[in-house]
């Protein structure tokens, strides 16, 4: 199994659901087998890393919820 990424090594991505003022900034990087998200006011905290069926299923968990 190879090492798992650094976020230096990652490229992420602000959320668009992230507030212009800074509030709520999730960041999201993703890669062929999984996506890794962290907080973007805690940067330095690190990131989870999730892989693409769990990913996917909890933002179809998001799209049914705001329904």
């Amino acid at each position: 199994m190879p090492p798992l990424p650094t976020s230096n090594d990652l490229v992420f991505k602000k959320s668009s659901y992230s507030s212009s003022h800074g509030q709520n900034c999730v960041e999201v990087a993703d890669l062929p087998q999984a996506s890794a998200v962290r907080d973007s006011k805690h940067r330095e905290a690190g990131h989870l890393m999730f892989a693409v069926a769990e990913w996917h299923a909890f933002l179809e968990g998001i799209k049914h919820d705001r329904l």
